[in-house]
């Protein structure tokens, strides 16, 4: 009974999650900040009741005192995710906000507030449904369609006060606020911020807003042919860079070895296969950049895929062979 209680809800929460997707990333859809809010909410309970009922059983997912109620996704969150300080927790619980709220109260800032929270929700979720039931979502929706669009409109106070009723505008600055207070712990597991980058183009039908250069101005410019912002391609640090290989490797099947024992992918493995490979010396995996006497490094995608690839070649011995 278990097995199947768990399938069938694990089936819903698939469904569920790619409805959120699709929805979301439908333009013609005005609603779709609040029915996205709606579906990923869903998603999340019902995956965390599979996974509570593979793990402890039917029962765990009901009320001790009402045994014909199932948990909201609230005390399904605090059973399976105990510390109320974590990112991921804080994230779902706020688009749970969301979701109880954006019935009585609709604005389309809602969208500009929340997106970063989205972002890191849907890949939360795709790497917790990984973890918990064996279930790659990639398998159902490719990778590259789990970025969500987005609006590029900004979010501005004055506007805001100047557009709503002083209650209205009192409560999307609240939330705008606290939430930016969050975003700056920086944990990805929170919030993704999303950045916007410009390009010249000489094709007029392709450009989103025209411009010309005026030979006689006054004023010496130059035009930049390229601008590389090394936050946009060196996103990981040492942390999560290790984070994000074991996720890689999972969802590969692929389980390294070190002295002939299983082992999870960590700092002291890490260490050793930047030394070996010189990656701090690669350009495109590495960047290096001070902060007073302290050097730091970041690392990019390219240079993860790599290591994962290099892993996956030989992780029985390759780690051993590093190190010796």
């Amino acid at each position: 009974m278990d097995d199947c209680l768990s399938k069938r809800l694990s089936d819903k929460a698939k469904e569920a999650f790619s409805m959120a997707i699709e929805l979301y990333n439908k333009p013609t859809i005005k609603y779709r900040v609040e029915g996205f809010s709606m579906f990923i909410c869903n998603a999340w309970e019902l995956m965390l009741k599979a996974y509570m009922i593979k793990k402890f059983g039917d029962s765990s997912i009901y009320y001790d005192d009402h045994p014909d109620r199932t948990l909201s996704l609230s005390d399904c969150i605090k059973k399976v995710f105990t510390n109320d300080k974590d990112p991921l927790r804080l994230n779902i619980e706020k688009i749970i906000e969301l979701r109880n709220t954006s019935t009585h109260f609709i604005t389309e800032e809602y969208e500009m507030i929340y997106v970063p929270l989205f972002q890191a929700c849907v890949l939360n979720f795709n790497d917790k449904i990984l973890e918990f039931l064996d279930i790659d979502m990639t398998e159902i929706i490719p990778q590259n369609f789990l970025t969500l669009s987005v609006s590029l409109k900004s979010l501005n106070n004055s506007e805001i006060s100047a557009k709503y009723p002083e209650i209205i505008s009192k409560k999307l600055i609240s939330l705008k606020e606290s939430v930016e207070r969050l975003e700056e712990t920086e944990n990805s597991k929170f919030a993704i911020t999303i950045n916007v980058n410009h390009y010249i183009t000489k094709n007029r039908k392709t450009a989103d807003a025209v411009f010309h250069i005026a030979k006689d101005g006054e004023d010496p410019v130059a035009v930049m042919k390229e601008l590389k912002d090394p936050e946009s391609v060196f996103k990981y640090s040492t942390k999560t860079s290790i984070e994000t290989i074991n996720s890689m490797l999972k969802r590969k099947k692929v389980v390294p070895k070190y002295h002939g024992n299983e082992i999870a992918f960590n700092k002291f493995h890490f260490s050793n296969i930047v030394k070996y490979y010189g990656i701090k010396d690669i350009e495109k995996f590495c960047w290096k950049y001070a902060v007073g006497n302290t050097t730091f490094f970041r690392y990019s995608l390219q240079a993860l895929e790599f290591i994962v690839d290099e892993v996956t070649k030989d992780p029985d011995h390759i780690f051993d062979n590093i190190k010796k």
